[in-house]
């Protein structure tokens, strides 16, 4: 039956129970739901907007496990339903539904699961169905039903179409070209393995697994002894292997911005996950592409083409949702996004150049077509790590386990694959629609612990590993048992909808699961860890070894699929692309030195150039505790960085450095231009951070995003592959992985609009010293500025952000004329680097030489430059200031440097001078102009402005653009002496005190927890909810708890409810939480989630009559921020220490308002927001409060990750002029430490 809870005219839960509920359940429930009550009625008779009946949702899944943990039996489902006026039709029809009234028969289903279809006529199956199989394909099917001698399954024609995808086999990739009459000599797969065929460098896999792995260095793992049950952390060196890769998510993400870049970034996580016999994901990035936004309707640059009716969501939707979607998996799933990029684009080849001459009025072209990002590009890219010798997966052998982790079966994707290889537009919206994404990080998360665990381990027993995306069960286990063969129950895979037919079952795409082999004998140590990490585990099938793929039901014999392997991936015949070179010769801006500031204000404000704070101000950029870099820079906290870091362990050296180059526009004018242009962009960001060997240590991955199969564009991709791959060979560079998405076009009833063919390459490599990262803030007592043109070319406008402007492409492009020069100039810069001879630097790319030089002068107060750019030798200022041909700009330490820079024939022009005042003064060949440095910020800060303000709430965003730039980070440490790392082999009579961390399923913040209290001087224990509600772990040996932050349950029905539900609901866990807090010798910290769980359990201040809670940030969206705090006159034992110093410190959350309801002399005050107004303060907290204590002092909570701002290298900003091992936040542990060893 139905129960409802709730308030009729605004949300009403449907609880659907398979039994009566007792009055304390009834009880459990009101509490779980806010206090929300029990309506006493069968039905409601309203109007609301609710999930689809046959499809659960995530939230209800987690909604119905906290009901489980709280005691509550009997629970099947739980949804909500938000009340709507009758005429709504705000929602998503395929994930929700308009309901006319709420009845006992919501969740009824009227429909029976389709039967396996024997297919008559493949070809019509295709059409019908939307499979994009050619007529090659179709015909091979039908000899293969004639081979057989029986009609194929609709299970075997779709998973055919899945499984020989171009999104999987990479048909375009691997076949021939014929361009202009002549047979090309090479595959473009064949272009791109011959750079690492030439230079294998550090290579340890490539294109044969889901990820790249190049060797990486030792490092020190940090983990429990086991993952099977509360244990104590330990550090065990390894060699390590790094991981690189990036994948796309464009059909999706154009037709549900949201889930469809949420499931990208997921999808790309799982990749990262399935490398070798497992490895684990370390940080993300991101970029997006979209045609232009029209955030405003006077942007004059957004006119030289006709909007369009939008098929699905317009541009501007697209780039708030789809962020949305990829910032909230990778916070959820405690992923960092440290890197990333936006452009927008669009260009009508019918029109002319704004202000044009008569003469430049004709766009000589061939046809006509209309450009634009109108099938948008989603990357989703990352790092990662692995153990060297768990790199390569084995063969699995018969009798070996076929294992799922994660979730249930959806009709989700279906046709995933095979619709992402085609047009968008082509199909009808039914089956488009169909392959709409569903996101549950929460779920991916517990999968991923599980993992984690077992590569974690000494002996990692997995035999191999995939991820399930595109094609769903049918392409993830059929490529786990390629090599052997595999039997699957049918009746094993969890389904989460009781209408899928056996196709569905098997082929849909649903997320958050990965498939494995493991021997027999190792089942039970992965069930024992996921079950302790609450990950769904299901045995589905054997290795059989006899070379056919078979899925089957053992309770009624159904066989959907039953092929063998060679007849189901051998079929796909050879693709020829034959293609002839057309000239596009695109007509140049008319531009004139007057009206130099106007440029500069459209260039300012394009999305490419203009700041990216929108982006950054909702991802986490600090969860895991080793960011080292990320976007954000200065005392201002811009998003300007060159490059993000990843430290590889709590170490402080090695790490990861990472980076993104594309140029799509100059490659419109030369492909090859534009192909070695990202290279060099992604290169002149990397230069930055110091590599182990200089550019050696440099490995790529290329990812293609081309409308193929329109004229010319064949050509122009074979000519851009080639570039690729001359120019990493030229450099001693590999490309190792990528992904190709080739069906770039979105068809309208006018006519189609083609997204311009674009490579977007993201370099990765051995950081060797993560301290030494050079960022773009000039320094105000240091040397000169200098400029070297990595480029070698004359200044040329072809394809910059100024042409965009000025609608033109232009036809001619800056490109790298001297490969040997470029290299020799890049492991030059790293020498210096390396050697702390420079102190900034930034490259030039978007916007030009004028938008580094300003963006460097960004970041902090009253910060300017003298600047002559005479010794460039370009008398046209216009082209000097606006041309994006590669290079770089530094500020030296001093002028030693110059003798360096001569003894490698490196032209670096000095350029000028750093000044203490917030102007830039410009000449150039007798022309001078002083441009006010805090006017443009603000001009660059526009755009971001108005997208802040479509997803921030109460108008806040206006006060974030009021306040950025009066709120820099100020600091007040207690004392000039450098703060030194503790020494762990100091113990007390050969004892160290005991601590732990409490986490739960959906935490995410252990590991920089634990290792916090682990440098202090803590042994530290690994205790999960499970072990306590088992019975497992009492914590009687604990003297210190730690409450980790992420977002237990993913905070359904409010954050850290479900967590604090478990622990007051449950015996085992409520006993000893409560012995615990009553004992007079422990402490607690409670962080980010663990914060909102001691204050729901009402810890902080029980003796209150109305107790304080954490409620949703003023803004409603989650905030990341590198903010300060100054630490109040405090009785808590970790923090008095450091009354009156003033901190930098990493926020990150979405429910962070402390809700007071007394007044301010209640609290024990601990800490308090630097500024109070936002974003300093994010959430807007009574009191302007970021940190509490109860009256003893013991027991602490706190909003801020001070676990995640231990290191100097942790923060955004740490002061120049220290030099400390660690930050002051490591005292607030040690006394902790210091203040149980007393109670002895």
């Amino acid at each position: 039956m139905i129960h409802f809870f709730g308030e009729p005219s605004k949300k009403v839960f449907a609880v659907q129970t398979a039994k009566e509920l007792s009055s304390e359940d009834i009880s459990k429930l009101i509490w779980l739901f806010g206090n929300q009550p029990k309506i006493n009625a069968a039905s409601l008779d309203a109007f609301f907007v609710g999930p689809r009946a046959a499809m659960i949702t995530p939230w209800s899944t987690n909604a119905t496990e906290i009901t489980q943990n709280m005691g509550v039996a009997g629970i099947i489902r739980i949804e909500e339903f938000n009340a709507i006026e009758e005429k709504f039709t705000g929602f998503d029809p395929m994930i929700s539904q308009k309901y006319d009234s709420l009845s006992q028969e919501i969740f009824d289903i009227h429909v029976a699961p389709k039967p396996i279809l024997n297919i008559e006529d493949i070809a019509a199956f295709n059409q019908q169905e939307g499979l994009a199989l050619n007529d090659e394909e179709v015909d091979y099917l039908e000899n293969l039903s004639n081979k057989l001698g029986r009609k194929l399954t609709d299970s075997e024609v779709f998973g055919f179409s899945q499984v020989n995808s171009e999104h999987c086999r990479h048909k375009i990739f691997n076949g021939t070209f014929v361009i202009d009459g002549k047979e090309m000599p090479s595959s473009l797969f064949k272009l791109i393995k011959k750079t690492s065929q030439e230079f294998p460098n550090d290579i340890v896999s490539a294109y044969k697994d889901n990820v790249a792995f190049v060797k990486g260095p030792k490092v020190v793992q940090f983990a429990p002894k086991t993952a099977d049950k509360p244990d104590f952390y330990q550090e065990k060196e390894f060699d390590s292997v790094i991981s690189i890769k990036a994948e796309t998510h464009n059909f999706p993400t154009t037709v549900e911005p949201f889930n469809g870049a949420a499931t990208g970034a997921g999808g790309e996580i799982r990749d990262r996950l399935a490398g070798g016999k497992g490895s684990l994901p370390l940080a993300g990035t991101a970029v997006y592409m979209t045609a232009y936004s029209r955030l405003e309707k006077e942007r004059p640059w957004e006119k030289g083409m006709k909007e369009r009716h939008w098929l699905y969501q317009t541009p501007m939707d697209i780039l708030i949702k789809a962020s949305n979607g990829a910032s909230d998996f990778g916070n959820k799933f405690g992923q960092p996004l440290i890197s990333g990029s936006v452009l927008t684009f669009e260009y009508d080849e019918a029109s002319t150049p704004f202000d044009s001459s008569e003469e430049n009025k004709t766009s000589a072209t061939h046809s006509q077509r209309r450009l634009g990002y109108d099938k948008v590009i989603m990357q989703a890219g990352g790092i990662g790590y692995g153990k060297v010798e768990q790199a390569i997966k084995d063969k699995p052998e018969t009798g070996n386990k076929i294992v799922i982790l994660g979730g249930d079966n959806y009709r989700i994707g279906m046709g995933g694959a095979a619709v992402s290889s085609a047009d968008t537009g082509e199909f009808s919206s039914a089956i488009e629609l169909n392959a709409v994404q569903r996101s549950n990080p929460e779920m991916q998360k517990r999968a991923a612990n599980a993992i984690r665990g077992m590569v974690e381990s000494d002996v990692n027993t997995i035999v191999s590993i995939h991820d399930h995306g595109a094609g769903g069960h049918l392409n993830c286990l059929s490529e786990l048992v390629e090599e052997t063969g595999g039997k699957i129950d049918l009746d094993k895979l969890p389904v989460g909808d009781p209408t899928l037919s056996a196709k569905e079952i098997i082929g849909n795409e649903s997320q958050e699961r990965m498939g494995l082999v493991i021997g027999k004998k190792d089942v039970d140590l992965l069930k024992r860890i996921a079950d302790r990490e609450r990950s769904p585990m299901y045995e589905v099938g054997d290795v059989t070894g006899d070379d056919r793929f078979t899925f089957e039901s053992k309770t009624n014999g159904a066989k959907p699929m039953d092929l063998a392997l060679s007849d189901m991936f051998g079929s796909s015949p050879k693709t020829i692309m034959t293609d002839s070179t057309i000239a596009r010769n695109y007509a140049n801006a008319d531009y004139s030195l007057e009206f130099f500031h106007d440029y500069l204000d459209a260039v300012l404000q394009l999305e490419a150039v203009a700041s990216k704070d929108w982006l950054t101000n909702k991802v986490d950029r600090c969860v895991g505790g080793r960011v080292a870099k990320q976007q954000c820079v200065g005392p201002l906290q811009l998003p300007l960085n060159n490059c993000g870091v990843m430290a590889l362990d709590f170490k402080g050296k090695e790490g990861i450095a990472t980076s993104i180059g594309h140029s799509p526009i100059s490659a419109l004018i030369d492909p090859a231009a534009g192909s070695k242009n990202s290279i060099a962009e992604s290169l002149t960001n990397l230069v930055w951070a110091p590599l182990k060997d200089g550019l050696a240590s440099v490995s790529l991955s290329a990812n293609w995003m081309w409308p193929c199969k329109n004229e010319g564009e064949d050509a122009r991709l074979y000519t851009a592959v080639q570039a690729v791959s001359d120019f990493a060979i030229d450099l001693g560079i590999n490309v190792p992985t990528g992904k190709d998405s080739l069906s770039m076009k979105q068809k309208y009833k006018d006519g189609d609009v083609i997204s311009p063919g674009t490579v977007v390459i993201s370099a990765a490599g051995n950081c060797s010293d993560i301290t030494k990262v050079v960022e773009p803030v000039l320094q105000k007592n240091a040397g000169s500025i200098y400029y070297i043109n990595l480029s070698k070319d004359s200044f040329k406008l072809g394809g910059s952000s100024f042409s965009q402007t000025r609608n033109s492409i232009g036809n001619e492009t800056p490109t790298i004329t001297d490969s040997a020069y470029f290299k020799t100039v890049f492991n030059t810069i790293q020498d210096l680097i390396k050697e702390d001879k420079i102190v900034a630097g930034h490259d030039v790319a978007s916007g030009g030489l004028i938008t580094t030089l300003l963006e460097l002068c960004f970041a902090d107060t009253n910060l300017g430059a003298n600047l002559d750019l005479t010794s460039l030798g370009e008398a046209d200022t216009i082209k000097v200031l606006f041309s994006e041909n590669a290079g770089i700009v530094l500020q030296a330490k001093d002028d030693s440097i110059e003798s360096i820079f001569a003894s490698k024939n490196i032209e670096a022009k000095k350029i000028g001078t750093v000044i203490n005042e917030a102007t830039l003064t410009v000449r150039n060949n007798g022309m001078e102009m002083g441009l006010n440095i805090e006017t443009l910020r603000d001009t660059w800060f526009k755009t971001s402005y108005l997208l802040d303000n479509q997803q921030t709430a109460k108008g806040l965003a206006k006060d974030r653009f009021e306040n950025y730039k009066v709120q820099p980070l100020q600091y007040n440490f207690l004392n000039s002496a450098a703060i030194i790392l503790p020494n762990r082999s100091e113990t007390t009579n050969g004892t160290r005190p005991k601590a732990a961390i409490l986490r739960e399923k959906g935490s995410n913040s252990e590991r920089e927890m634990a290792n916090a209290m682990y440098l202090a001087g803590f042994d530290v224990k690994d205790v999960h909810m499970t072990d306590l509600i088992s019975g497992r772990e009492n914590l009687e040996d604990i003297q210190f708890l730690g409450a980790v932050g992420g977002f237990s349950n993913s905070d359904v029905l409010g954050s850290a409810k479900g967590w604090a539900g478990a622990i007051k609901y449950n015996e085992k866990a409520n006993t000893v939480i409560k012995n615990f807090f009553a004992r007079p010798d422990t402490l607690s910290v409670g962080i980010c989630n663990g914060c909102q769980l001691f204050m729901e359990l009402d810890l902080i201040n029980p003796e209150h009559e109305s107790h304080g809670k954490m409620t949703y940030n003023d803004s409603h969206k989650h905030e990341s921020n590198f903010t300060s705090v100054e630490i109040q006159k405090n009785n808590s034992v970790m923090l008095s220490s450091l009354e009156g110093s003033k901190l930098g410190v990493w926020i990150s959350h979405g429910e962070g308002k402390f809700s007071l309801p007394q007044s301010e002399e209640n609290y024990d005050i601990v800490a308090k927001y630097g500024y109070e107004g936002y974003p300093a303060n994010p959430n807007g907290s009574d009191f302007n409060t970021a940190m509490l204590c109860d009256k003893t002092g013991r027991h602490l909570v706190t909003m801020p990750h001070i676990e995640r701002s231990i290191f100097p290298w942790n923060w955004a900003n740490y002061p120049t002029d220290r030099n400390d091992e660690v930050s002051p936040w490591l005292e607030a542990f040690k006394n902790a430490k210091e203040w149980i060893v007393n109670q002895k």
